[in-house]
């Protein structure tokens, strides 16, 4: 037993891996993770970019692929291998907790964050295409994505909800799992969704503006929004998966969407490692790791319920940065921006990259 089984027995809380590429596979270090406690798999285009142009672990399949297929076609050949291999490991898990961990995500093409007709149609591809219960497919929280991820919970899709950087734009991801849950006539117990709730990059945009003030006011809330706006998502998440509408979905059968803590690795080295795990352990929630957090967490984590404590002094945090001029609205529009963009940015090099290396192999 390891300190990762600790956190999801003693305090609910599912630990799961931000990472997935095929040495992991083959190597057998992911069996190894599951086997200390890791409960789940999570990628995304840059994961997949790094893995794939950083390693000749997929020359093989790829040099196979291009017999028949164009290069962008070989690259989801290439992704569908790891999932499904990766699915593999985790349906032990999926299995052992009634469907609620065990899942290993993978995300629409990012040029789809603004469009939401061919974000429904690629999220049907993936789930037929792979056709895995424990395959969450993932949407991001664009103004675009939003509607798409009703749509997937009307149709019975388990979905990972990623990119949200707001409290405003959670509270609508809640509400389309709420209203997509209502229109599906289908058994709601084999729906799941988790909502990626991002938070160091918060404090990273946060902190610019701060230092921008260049006050003492400023400087004393350096490192504390990001925490903070997670706390209040918590309650919120509390609050909207309970009462009336939620009692009458969870008597079909329904499941929370659990909080997501991504973005969890410390930017700032000025700040404990563990500052977004530590901070934010508590029952019904995820948190997903990169491979650094976890030896961190293992090394010194600590185990207690934090994730509800300071909900007060947590808005107190928001309200004196709204005082100072720092709207957080805006700087979740920021990061949102940044987010989609960093992963078009990832996937149009990977792309370069394989046509190039099919250049190079005659293809």
């Amino acid at each position: 037993m390891t300190k990762l089984h600790d956190l999801y027995d003693q305090q609910g809380q599912s630990p799961w891996l931000d990472n997935l590429k095929r040495g992991y596979l083959v190597s057998g270090e992911l069996q190894r993770l599951v086997d200390a406690g890791i409960r789940g798999v999570t990628s995304n285009p840059t994961i997949f970019q790094k893995a794939i142009a950083g390693s000749a672990d997929y020359d093989d399949q790829f040099r196979q692929l291009l017999e028949q297929h164009t290069v962008e076609d070989a690259y989801w050949g290439m992704v569908v291998k790891d999932v499904t291999d990766a699915l593999a490991v985790l349906r032990p898990v999926h299995d052992a907790s009634g469907g609620a961990d065990g899942f290993v995500s993978v995300e629409v093409a990012p040029s789809l964050a603004g469009d939401t007709e061919g974000t429904i149609k690629a999220a049907r591809f993936l789930h037929d295409k792979i056709a895995e219960p424990n395959l969450y497919v993932k949407i991001p929280a664009t103004p675009e994505g939003v509607p798409a991820i009703r749509q997937m919970f009307a149709e019975g899709r388990s979905i990972n909800i990623t990119l949200i950087f707001s409290l405003t734009r959670y509270d609508e991801v809640i509400e389309a799992y709420l209203s997509g849950l209502e229109a599906y006539d289908g058994d709601l117990s084999q729906v799941q969704s988790v909502a990626s709730f991002f938070v160091s990059r918060v404090d990273t945009e946060v902190d610019r503006r701060l230092d921008a003030l260049g006050t003492e006011d400023a400087k004393a809330l350096r490192g504390k929004a990001a925490v903070a706006q997670a706390k209040l998502a918590y309650v919120l998440f509390r609050e909207r998966f309970s009462g009336p509408r939620w009692e009458a979905l969870a008597a079909r059968g329904a499941n929370r969407q659990r909080p997501l803590w991504a973005s969890t690795s410390t930017k700032n080295p000025d700040y404990p490692d563990l500052l977004y795990v530590d901070s934010l352990i508590g029952p019904d929630t995820v948190n997903t790791l990169p491979d650094a957090t976890i030896e961190a967490f293992l090394d010194h984590g600590t185990l207690a319920r934090t994730v509800d404590q300071g909900a007060d002094e947590a808005q107190e945090t928001l309200d004196r940065l709204g005082s100072l001029g720092i709207d957080v609205e805006d700087v979740a529009l920021t990061l949102e921006q940044e987010g989609v963009s960093a992963f078009v940015k990832s996937f149009d090099e990977l792309m370069q990259a394989l046509h190039d290396k099919a250049a190079s192999l005659g293809g």
